[in-house]
């Protein structure tokens, strides 16, 4: 399982009501529902993927979260989860209000474009950057919004929204050491995962 997956899961209460947005196969709701005994479904935008985790009998649906999360009541759900996806939806401000209408509370996880290598490549280069995280190159990638650590930080300043956990990693794995440093782990994490509450 992806990592930023397997550190979402440790954020998540048992016996949790869970959406999770972009689930892609269902990999994460699976893993819920078998270890931690959640009440956990999901929406995906590829149908392929939809097939695949309707055929291993997971509870997810075709959705785009740009669109779909307006026909969820509020309070439906203790978490919503948006996984390596905020980057790629159209409005993710209007997202990241909607996650925290349906739900108390969201776990938000993407690649950090303020990461090193990625300023690197783009100073040294000047062409958009390839790594471990961000591995496709510009004319294939679903990504429309790239942001940094710093850049969500800011977001959720704007909307009020509190950030009761956050912590920054490599793609290996290790948990940056610069987790209560925002400005370090903008430069050193190569993607971030965050635990937001409503305001």
């Amino acid at each position: 399982m992806r990592l930023d997956l397997r550190l979402i899961a440790e954020m998540v209460a048992p016996g949790s009501r869970v959406l999770d947005i972009g689930c892609g196969d269902g990999t994460l709701i699976d893993y819920l529902y078998r270890t931690r005994g959640c009440d956990a479904r999901g929406i995906e935008i590829d149908m392929a993927e939809v097939t695949r985790a309707v055929a291993h009998g997971l509870p997810v649906m075709h959705g785009d979260a740009d669109t779909d999360l307006t026909q969820y009541p509020d309070g439906a759900f203790d978490y919503v989860v948006l996984s390596r996806t905020l980057q790629a939806v159209e409005r993710p401000r209007e997202v990241l209000r909607q996650m925290l209408r349906i739900s108390e509370r969201a776990v938000v996880s993407f690649p950090n474009f303020g990461h090193w290598q990625v300023r690197w490549q783009l100073l040294s280069k000047g062409r958009m950057p390839m790594t471990s995280v961000w591995d496709r190159p510009w004319h294939e990638t679903p990504n429309i919004h790239p942001c940094t650590i710093r850049d969500f930080f800011a977001l959720c300043a704007e909307e009020g929204v509190r950030v009761e956990r956050w912590l920054a990693v490599d793609d290996a794995g290790q948990r940056s050491p610069w987790r209560r440093f925002p400005g370090l782990a903008n430069l050193f994490g190569e993607q971030a995962l965050f635990l937001l509450k409503r305001g």
